[in-house]
């Protein structure tokens, strides 16, 4: 567990500590604060419940948390049982607004997703489909909000029988607009073309947005009588207005033609908000929406792909400490060289945090870490050496309050 030290460091440059205070309620002594450490690096090493396997506890991953011991699955049960889903949400935006600061979210296109996660739940409900072409099973559906320039998630939720999509996206949406000041561009999924939604968010004027439409008989007849302006072979786009049936609101209905031959056309209808152009939204700017898949795909294992209860409060509180995770992994990756930065974070923890030979011991008030023949490929040298030196520098206390304000440096050999 030697590489996962590293880690450390990036929860003092993001002020993970005072964000587990937050949440707890804890001070520097206090224990809780501590477990939702351990937490938080459980899914920096992509393994949920850790603390079954015993052999951990002799690699040094409780003292990273500034504890004698792995919490257990009651502990880190009863833990989660004690905190709220507000609180979970205070913490996702308190957050979200550090790693503006950071500089972690650089554009104005944002892109909203709904991602269902499988469940091992026992309780009884309704099964889903992740994929047509899969088995039903259980499922938590959960929405996410992502920078499409960086690929970092801005925040997320739960949808529920009483958190429907237009519901959960009103709160992801209102978690955004408090980094987004300027008014940015929303790229949905099918799910969110409802009128409710699309009302909302065209009366706030706080967003532009962008959906795909879902063809039905009526659009579907709209698009084939509209006069396409043919953009190169086999593309082409037209728009027009529309309004939802019973609701006299008009919006901006833009439809992509491709096919050469009448009978082979296709058909993809967008509702947008957005002034630019049809071919901005449509050729340069939707595609970014895919970034959002990309996450799921690059940094899913670390929380985000799993569920094993439906408590809201739980579950909020373990997504909302693995987004703790994602952001220092996200800090960490940006002092790795290229092509070990672009690995997914199951690699990363296999190769890094987990496989990187070396010993801690402690000289006066400073943690010496010393890592043994780890690559100097990877670029961390120059980047952890003389480290409390190197935070001083930058502004940021270098004793670790969860460590009993000892620092921290590392040494190469």
């Amino acid at each position: 567990m030697v590489g996962l030290w590293f880690l450390a460091v990036e929860h003092l440059r993001l002020g993970s500590w005072d964000l587990l205070k937050g949440y707890t309620g804890g001070d520097d002594r206090d224990i809780d604060p501590r477990i939702a450490m351990q937490i938080v690096n459980e899914a920096a090493i992509c393994k949920n419940r850790v603390r079954k396997s015993n052999y951990i506890s002799h690699q040094g991953f409780e003292i990273l948390n500034g504890l004698s011991f792995l919490a257990s699955d009651v502990q880190v049960h009863n833990f989660f049982d004690e905190h709220t889903v507000s609180q979970a949400q205070a913490l996702q935006e308190t957050l979200a607004t550090i790693r503006q600061n950071n500089g972690h979210y650089k554009g104005e296109v944002i892109a909203i997703d709904p991602h269902r996660i499988v469940s091992t739940s026992k309780r009884i409900m309704p099964k889903k489909k992740k994929q047509p072409n899969e088995p039903s099973r259980k499922m938590l559906q959960t929405f996410f909000s992502l920078d499409t320039q960086t690929g970092q998630p801005i925040g997320c939720g739960i949808g529920t029988t009483g958190v429907n999509t237009t519901k959960a996206t009103f709160d992801l949406l209102k978690l955004t607009n408090k980094i987004k000041h300027n008014t940015a561009l929303i790229l949905a999924d099918k799910e969110h073309f409802t009128e409710e939604l699309i009302r909302g968010i065209n009366t706030s004027n706080k967003f532009e947005f962008l959906v795909p439409a879902i063809l039905n008989t009526r659009i579907k007849k709209i698009a084939a009588t509209l006069n396409y302006n043919r953009k190169w072979a086999g593309y082409a786009i037209a728009e027009t207005s529309f309004n939802f049936v019973n609701h006299d609101d008009k919006y901006r209905l833009i439809v992509q033609r491709e096919g050469e031959i009448e009978a082979e056309y296709k058909y993809m209808p967008f509702l947008t908000l957005s002034d630019k152009s049809a071919v901005t939204l449509l050729c340069d700017r939707y595609k970014e929406r895919w970034s959002i898949e990309e996450f799921f795909n690059f940094d899913g294992a670390m929380g985000f792909d799993r569920a094993s209860t439906f408590n809201l409060n739980i579950r909020y509180g373990k997504m909302s400490l693995a987004l703790i995770a994602q952001a220092a992994t996200y800090q960490l990756r940006q002092k790795l060289a290229k092509p070990y930065s672009r690995w997914n974070s199951t690699h990363l923890s296999d190769a890094v945090f987990n496989k990187i030979d070396g010993d801690i011991r402690i000289e006066h008030d400073t943690i010496i870490v010393t890592s043994y023949n780890l690559p100097k490929e990877f670029g961390l040298h120059n980047a952890y050496q003389h480290l409390p030196q190197k935070l001083e520098e930058e502004g940021i206390n270098p004793k670790m309050p969860w460590l009993y304000d000892l620092k921290l440096d590392f040494r190469f050999k």
